[in-house]
């Protein structure tokens, strides 16, 4: 076969995995937009306790992936320093979603979440000495006005009432903090592939340490873990769907096409979390926006997370 004939095969195949990839980041994209959703639910619905939600979850997934990835787990990636960050980030991240998800909206979740891409730009510049990419800080305005307007109860003659109760604040708080940790992990995930840590040994890591240490956390502060024998067969469903999609799913793809594509193609398509939390909390939990202004806002947040993304990528 000439190389004239390969050439246009070689690139087919290459734009195929490339879509494939990319397939593998929305499916990503849409759980992790499905997480704060199904957290809250599960939390204020379902009564399951934070912790024990977590250790539970991750348990399940753990049981499920472990046979198929420690026979071929090296003992050598142990010393990895990139994979001991990457899973100390993990488990901060994850405590935090979660709790920020008991104590607010799952859209004010999601909210604070789409600043990541603007959070890493800011955190490689100062720790990487990386160029700061241009639109970064007229983004951040416009991010930070959409949330503004997603948040407000109303806004007439008297300025801007922020629909925020204490609760709220303690949420946003604690989502701040994990979008932090997931602005940590985005830049992470890339290192453990130049210390050559196949990406399944990380997703095991990740699961065993989140097992271990919500559960230990969960039996030290003596959570109850008898709520799991009174919830409903509906209650089951979505705590299935929580572990499936999100815990196991939803990590084993975006560290997947992390890998092979890199965190400014997969981040691409982020803005996408905000669509799937809109949907499904309206569905599950009843939250919905309320107003021409908090649609305004969202509509604003998706456009500047959207074009930023998209401007980083041709860079």
């Amino acid at each position: 076969m000439s190389k004239a004939t390969t050439l246009p095969t070689a690139r087919a195949t290459q734009a195929g995995a490339t879509w494939a990839w990319m397939g593998a980041a929305l499916f990503a994209h849409t759980a992790w937009g499905a997480y704060p959703v199904l957290a809250r639910y599960l939390q204020t619905v379902s009564h399951i306790p934070s912790m024990a939600l977590l250790a539970l979850g991750n348990l399940l997934a753990l049981a499920a992936f472990a046979p198929f990835v420690l026979g071929r787990f090296d003992r050598r990636f142990l010393r990895s320093r990139a994979l001991w960050g990457f899973t100390l980030v993990v488990v901060l991240r994850a405590i935090t979603n979660v709790l920020s998800a008991r104590f607010t909206l799952a859209i004010y979740v999601q909210l604070i979440t789409l600043m990541t891409p603007l959070v890493v730009a800011l955190l490689s510049a100062a720790l990487f000495r990386q160029r700061l990419p241009p639109f970064t800080w007229p983004a951040i305005g416009l991010s930070l006005a959409g949330s503004l307007l997603m948040m407000s109860g109303d806004i007439g003659g008297h300025g801007v009432r922020m629909a925020l109760t204490g609760s709220d604040l303690l949420g946003i708080g604690l989502a701040c903090a994990s979008m932090l940790c997931l602005s940590l992990y985005m830049i992470l995930v890339p290192r453990t592939v130049k210390d050559a840590v196949p990406g399944e040994a990380v997703l095991l890591m990740q699961l065993l340490a989140l097992t271990v240490t919500t559960g230990a956390i969960s039996l030290a502060i003596g959570e109850d873990w008898g709520r799991y024998a009174a919830l409903s067969p509906s209650d089951w469903a979505i705590y299935g769907a929580f572990v499936v999609f999100v815990l196991l799913g939803a990590n084993l793809a975006q560290i997947a096409s992390l890998r092979q594509l890199g965190a400014p193609l997969v981040s691409s398509t982020m803005a996408w979390r905000l669509v799937a939390t809109l949907a499904l909390a309206a569905l599950l939990l009843g939250e919905r926006l309320s107003s021409l202004w908090q649609i305004l806002g969202a509509v604003v947040v998706l456009a500047t997370i959207s074009a930023y993304l998209r401007r980083q990528r041709r860079a």
